[in-house]
């Protein structure tokens, strides 16, 4: 059965919507950074992950499409516990997740505007401005500006890369990776943590397709989906090894270290670009570079309170009915969660962020930890009973699933041991 081209263009959306909230700070951050620090070295482990993570993302997709429901009632199928767990690992992570998102924007925000206002202002300058577009638009606007950005960031990142690949002939392109330093084990296990997102997104997933279906009316078939989220996933793999290249030619091997404050980090993003394709490019860079950075804190303004009001309407219920909520962005419940998201956020804004690299790390390493508990319940949703067995992952991707969780406990006993007990 082939994809038809109408259905698949009323299919597209959710797919751009998770690339992103993906490239965004494990982009422009995390993968600079190890291009700077390490060269071409941790490419392997970008790819590595990204084909381990593939299918427990994938499985966001499935199940909406497989259900009509989202996976927040797969956990719910589970047990009660289900949603606890979910419960208590989101509430762990969204608060350093907006608030560092935010802060990286926030340094765009000085690039693009030149007013040097503080951090924390121009954060809730950015997050204020976020609630009211989501309260105008809703989904279709956000749709709609998702689609425009990633185009801009695309073209803009595939040039430059293409640019700086004639500097590479020549460069010492490699550096060692000593995993018995507890510094080296932190960082990658944060590049994993958000490569090439939180594992948290595959939830918000699931909620962006019966969004979309919604909107266009259209329910896409299991081909559909998968290929518009195919585009998405490959699409920021392709991206994060380019941004990887960006940091190794212009920074490695140069004894220049990323600066710690969102604004000077910023700064240094955007001279990668303007290193590869000339000054005259910075305007447009700093414009692409922000509207990046400002669709992911959309994406997950948006995200969190969408979840965390379903999972409260359906703790009490044995399934959840996404028809039960057609509108669930102008319920009372979304915009509560929308108050709680922003006070702790700007709580860690304004009194805990000593450094932005420091806030970026403590995110991803958080999102990681989380990983595993969360593939696990996203697996056992799309493997249960009440899904049709035609739409069960087959054993490939679960094969690489159960590899991949493996995987990433071991890696995560592996890092607790090193921060503890070394």
């Amino acid at each position: 059965m082939s994809v038809g081209r109408k259905g698949a263009m009323k299919a597209l959306g959710p797919g751009l919507m998770f690339a992103a909230v993906s490239v965004g700070v494990s982009h422009l951050v995390q993968c600079t950074r190890a291009g700077a620090g390490y060269g071409l070295s941790l490419i392997g482990v970008v790819i590595l992950v990204l084909v381990l993570k593939y299918p427990l993302f994938e499985f966001g997709h499935r199940y909406a499409v497989a259900t009509g429901t989202s996976l927040l009632a797969g956990f719910r199928r589970q047990g009660k516990w289900g949603l606890g767990l979910y419960f208590i690992l989101t509430l762990g992570t969204m608060f350093t997740v907006v608030a560092a998102v935010t802060a990286v924007t926030a340094g765009m925000a000085v690039q693009l505007t030149g007013l040097s206002w503080s951090m924390p202002v121009w954060s809730c300058v950015l997050i204020a401005s976020g609630c009211l577009i989501l309260a105008i638009g809703r989904y279709p606007l956000l749709d709609k500006v998702i689609k425009v950005i990633m185009v801009l960031l695309v073209v803009s990142t595939v040039a430059a890369t293409v640019a700086v690949l004639p500097k590479l002939s020549g460069m010492r392109l490699f550096a060692p990776i000593d995993f018995s330093q507890i510094a080296t084990v932190t960082f990658v296990v944060g590049l994993m943590g958000w490569m090439p997102t939180g594992m948290d997104v595959s939830v918000l997933q699931s909620l962006w397709v019966l969004a979309r279906q919604r909107e266009t009316g259209h329910a896409p078939t299991m081909r559909e989906a998968r290929l518009d989220f195919q585009v998405g996933y490959f699409g920021t793999g392709l991206l994060a090894v380019m941004f990887c290249i960006l940091g190794t030619s212009v920074m490695f091997g140069r004894d220049v270290a990323f600066e710690s404050s969102a604004g000077g980090f910023a700064r240094q993003v955007i001279d990668l670009y303007t290193a590869s394709l000339g000054e005259w490019s910075r305007p447009v860079i700093v414009c692409c570079a922000f509207t990046t950075m400002f669709s992911t804190v959309l994406t997950v303004l948006d995200g969190f309170p969408r979840a965390l009001d379903l999972l409260c309407g359906s703790f009490w219920k044995e399934e959840l009915p996404y028809e039960g909520q057609p509108n669930p962005e102008r319920s009372f419940g979304y915009w509560s969660w929308m108050a709680v998201l922003v006070i702790g956020a700007g709580s860690i804004l304004f009194f805990s962020m000593a450094s932005m690299t420091s806030l970026v790390d403590l995110a991803t390493i958080l999102s990681f930890v989380t990983a595993p508990f969360l593939g696990i319940l996203s697996y056992r949703s799309v493997t249960g009973s009440w899904v049709k067995e035609e739409h069960r992952p087959g054993w490939v991707l679960r094969t690489v699933a159960i590899i991949g969780m493996i995987f990433l406990s071991c890696f995560l006993l592996f890092y607790l041991y090193s921060r503890f007990l070394m």
